[in-house]
């Protein structure tokens, strides 16, 4: 039967496997099976998206009932779709033995090597859930092996369950009692041995109070034991059901041993069992006739009266109906309709159809609104000063100042955090693989033994984001792209005391000084005085226990000494190199010592660094700001032997070679350049085509906000060198993309506490409070595989909502500072 939407009733057919998507589809209801790839992140296994909601994830095996981000995973081998049988299988495996005490995040694998496969089965309105084990689980993991499935607690808070004949609410907190069990830990695996390893100890952090990476000794009881589990019976958008064919069901909290876990419906393979070890049956309620709201995606700052204005329009790819789009003016008296137009059909982007409404030509300053149907836009303005207050600013006055290590920082009544590791650090062990992704390799690379405290490194930095470390590139990144901020824009802007004497930072308390230059001379006392006590670059300082690691709150609170790394990375040291040699132009009449310091380092660094090989580009960066500082032949002579190097590596280089090449004034040399750039000008002009956005959004597995910004303050110096190949655009681009107009439903601002709706939680120091920091930058819309754009609001999910340092906040605030220059003709 054909309904007002032009489409048939979906709901009748049941669940049916679509090839092309990849997932199972009935009517608003979709149900993915082991299509995405980051389960540590909530994001793998059977996930279920009801009405424009992921609702549920990671339905896969664990070896604890409620994990967090350091428990094992299994390693995803074949995925096979069969249209016919109207199944999905995965074919897994534990242990991952590349992730076993090693790498990025390194995990302890208990000793039982296994293979198993899940198959999701279409059946009617629901689907069916088996999972298979190649052999028996022993008897010490029986009661421990399960199958989760995991809720999403942001949505559940207040809202009702039952599980057979049993009520509840999901609770705001976890809820005790606490049921002890034995841990994996006591069944490590030996899984080969890496030339750098985590220390087990270490990860585990030596003690018997709580450490993230045991975590399954003391868990929750569960809420509820049964049969046959419902969430939300209240809602029928969001109600699902889950009936277990043989193991009992028991719903846990997964809050009480990680702070970031989801509640967790979970049944435990019984022991004995490996054919049909688990069956369920998930029925989700499908509202036949849901088709998902449209959502007018603008700018949640606005518009500059000359800049070109463009709403997006999502719908669903079902939806046939458009509707005519408003644009009103809010005045004194009400709303005045001020333009009314049919949107410009733009195509589908991942699962829904896009239209664009332009209306550039208004440009009569003001508040204004589009509407859609019954679906509006927030209110923006349109005014020729809306990016001169609000906007960049609370980058520079609230996010650096509150990054800031090694001082206390206050806002009038508000502490902010104390006075911080004043007591850093301690030289590294070797051989070691930290928690963190930091190796020290079997040297410690300089004079200090492992242990040895080093001196000179309690000055300067800012915690990176949501931990509280000091990478070498988050330091020098963020003091570059201040440090070219300050050339570009020409900066001055005091709000902020700054007092390295007396390590104190007073938020809306001006000093008299300019605060990008504090800033930056606050990340450069970092760098440089870690170079002059090691005699190289640091890799970065680190908590060494994981318990420190994941600290919330104060981190003067914070207890014991800090890490300090090195590292032989020649491709990191010349582009730090690089940032070091711009720093040191900006700080030289505000800290000429400190500006000689930063600029005598990056010379050594150059001189005594292998610029071959993978580091080629970065040798080239490394001369070219040496070149912009210094004029000397010999970082100009390197420039001009790389010319077709530069040309073949337009794309990456461009950007920087742009600024040298001009004050360069080599007639041959800026031709070859010429000569590459109308090419890269169609490679941004294909990748911009691929969205509706006019910007590439190819994000893997962090929202692609980060890159985008990237993008846009690369693309600056393009446009100023160029302009006459390169026009404005993609600035803009990124620019909107950033403060709302960007895939799904949630067109908030990734700016926190910039536009009407920004995002107010996010994942910083403070995000235990659900809480934000003016001015940070979060990394904004992720994708779960393949083709569901999310933006949630809950503070414990990093690859939506964490701030960064090196990038993120200071690229948000360079393209709002360009989208000003450009737009006031300068």
């Amino acid at each position: 039967m054909e309904n007002g939407n032009g489409y048939k009733g979906a709901a009748k057919q049941g669940f049916i496997l679509n090839h092309a998507s990849g997932y199972f589809q009935c009517a608003g209801v979709d149900v993915m099976a082991f299509d995405d790839i980051y389960p540590e992140g909530h994001q793998s296994g059977v996930s279920i998206i009801m009405h424009g909601n992921r609702v549920a994830t990671n339905g896969d095996i664990r070896f604890e009932q409620t994990p967090g981000q350091w428990q094992p995973v299994p390693k995803q081998g074949k995925r096979e779709l069969d249209e016919m049988a109207n199944t999905i299988t995965a074919s897994l495996h534990f242990p991952d033995t590349s992730r076993h005490l090693k790498g990025f995040n390194p995990m302890i694998y208990p000793d039982f090597e296994f293979d198993y496969k899940v198959t999701v089965q279409g059946d009617g309105k629901s689907v069916h859930v088996s999972v298979e084990l190649d052999r028996p689980i022993p008897d010490n993991y029986a009661g421990k092996i399960s199958f989760n499935l995991e809720l999403f607690p942001g949505a559940l808070f207040g809202k009702p369950w039952i599980m057979d004949n049993r009520q509840g609410i999901f609770p705001e907190q976890p809820n005790g009692p606490v049921m002890t069990q034995p841990a994996n830990y006591s069944h490590i695996g030996n899984f080969g041995e890496p030339d750098a390893k985590a220390d087990p100890a270490l990860l585990s952090g030596g003690s018997k109070e709580y450490s993230p990476m045991i975590a399954d000794d003391l868990i929750a009881e569960p809420y509820a034991v049964g049969r046959r589990f419902t969430v939300r019976p209240d809602d029928p958008y969001n109600r699902f059901t889950i009936e277990s064919k043989g193991a009992e069901l028991k719903l846990y909290d997964g809050r009480m041993n990680h702070n970031n876990g989801w509640f967790v419906i979970s049944s435990e393979v019984p022991a004995g069992a490996a054919a049909n070890a688990i069956q369920w049956v998930i029925t989700p309620n499908v509202v036949e006739d849901w088709l998902h709201p449209a959502v007018v995606q603008t700018s949640q700052v606005g518009y500059h009266p000359g800049q070109t204005k463009t709403a997006i329009i999502e719908l669903d790819q079902r939806e046939s109906r458009r509707e005519k789009l408003i644009l009103s003016q809010l005045t004194e008296t009400g709303e005045q309709r001020v333009l009314s137009a049919e949107g410009q059909e733009w195509g589908q982007f991942l699962r829904y159809r896009y239209l664009k409404f332009d209306f550039t030509d208004i440009k009569e300053e003001g508040l204004y609104k589009i509407q859609y149907g019954s679906s509006e836009s927030s209110i923006f303005r349109i005014a020729s000063d809306v990016y001169d207050r609000g906007v960049w600013q609370p980058v520079l006055e609230y996010f650096l100042p509150v990054q800031m290590c090694h001082m206390r920082v206050s806002e009038k009544y508000r502490v902010w955090h104390g006075h911080c590791h004043d007591d850093d650090a301690r030289m590294a062990p070797v051989n070691l693989n930290h928690f963190d992704g930091y190796v020290q390799g079997p040297s410690t690379l300089t004079g200090y033994k492992p242990g040895d405290v080093v001196p000179g490194l309690n000055i300067g930095g800012w915690h990176d984001a949501g931990d509280f470390d000091l990478r070498v590139e988050s330091q020098s990144g963020e003091f570059y792209t201040l440090a070219l901020a300050y050339e570009a824009f020409n900066v001055h802007y005091d709000a902020t005391t700054i007092d390295q004497d007396r390590r104190i930072v007073e938020i809306h308390q001006p000093d008299g000084k300019n605060d990008i230059l504090q800033q930056i001379e606050h990340g450069v006392l970092s760098v440089v005085g870690a170079y002059r006590a090691l005699g190289r670059l640091y890799r970065g300082i680190i908590e060494s226990d994981l318990r420190q690691y994941v600290h919330l709150g104060d981190s003067a609170s914070m207890l014991g000494d800090r890490w300090v790394f090195t590292e032989d990375n020649p491709p990191r040291e010349l582009t730090t190199a690089a940032h070091l040699a711009a720093a040191s132009r900006a700080l030289q009449a505000f800290n000429p010592a400190l500006s000689s310091q930063a600029l005598q380092a990056a010379r050594e660094i150059y001189k005594v660094t292998d610029g071959t090989g993978t580091a080629r580009t970065a040798r080239i960066h490394a001369a070219a700001e040496l070149f912009l500082t210094t004029g000397d032949r010999e970082y100009q002579d390197v420039l001009l032997s790389e010319a077709e190097y530069i040309v073949a590596s337009i794309d990456k280089v461009g950007w920087f070679i742009a600024r040298a090449e001009y004050a360069m004034k080599d007639a041959g040399f800026s031709n070859k350049i010429r000569g590459a750039l109308p090419a890269l000008k169609e490679q941004f002009a294909r990748q911009s085509a691929e969205t509706p956005y006019g910007i590439p959004y190819r994000p893997h597995i962090w929202g692609a906000g980060w890159g985008i910004q990237q993008l846009g303050y690369e693309y600056y110096f393009l446009h100023r060198a160029y302009s006459d190949i390169f026009d404005s655009e993609m600035i803009f681009n990124a620019l909107n993309f950033v403060l709302g107009c960007h895939p799904g439903s949630n067109t908030m601002s990734f700016a926190s506490g910039v536009g009407a709706k920004s995002a107010t939680v996010g994942y910083g120091l403070n995000r235990a409070d659900w809480s934000y920091i003016p001015g940070g930058v979060i990394s904004g819309t992720a994708l779960i595989r393949p083709d569901f754009p999310e933006l949630l609001v809950f503070p414990y999910l990093w690859q939506q909502v964490e701030y960064v340092m090196g990038g993120g906040s200071s690229h948000f605030m360079f393209i709002v500072l360009a989208a000003q220059q450009l737009t006031n003709g300068q």
